[in-house]
């Protein structure tokens, strides 16, 4: 059974940076490819930047340039740095397998509020 652990959130002003962390426990972290996803309010969950096992990243338009996804298999944790925040940013961001069918069950996420 895997679980996901996310932190890092908290309130920021717009055109401030936070660094998101999630921590993998019961799977061999390595061989999974690892996603970012958040939830706004009202709305679904959705993608934001992703991270193969080789390194190779992607993001949504709208967070490519301002966001920065990474890893750290010693460490079995996946990072999400993001700068030039916005307040449409704000949202419950989560991590979870990216790009494979398996899912593993959704962790409590971390909030991420932008505002003045």
């Amino acid at each position: 059974q895997v679980q996901l652990v996310e932190s890092g959130g908290g309130l920021v002003q717009p055109g401030g940076s936070l660094r998101l962390s999630c921590v993998a426990s019961g799977s061999i972290f390595s061989a999974n490819n690892m996603g970012w996803y958040r939830q706004a309010p009202g709305e679904q969950r959705a993608f934001v930047a992703g991270i193969t096992t080789g390194g190779i990243t992607d993001y949504v338009s709208a967070v490519r340039g301002r966001f920065t996804v990474s890893r750290d298999n010693a460490k079995n944790t996946v990072y999400l740095q993001m700068n030039s925040l916005k307040p449409e940013d704000t949202a419950v961001y989560y991590c979870n397998f990216y790009l494979q069918t398996n899912r593993a069950s959704w962790g409590q996420g971390t909030q991420v509020t932008v505002s003045s």
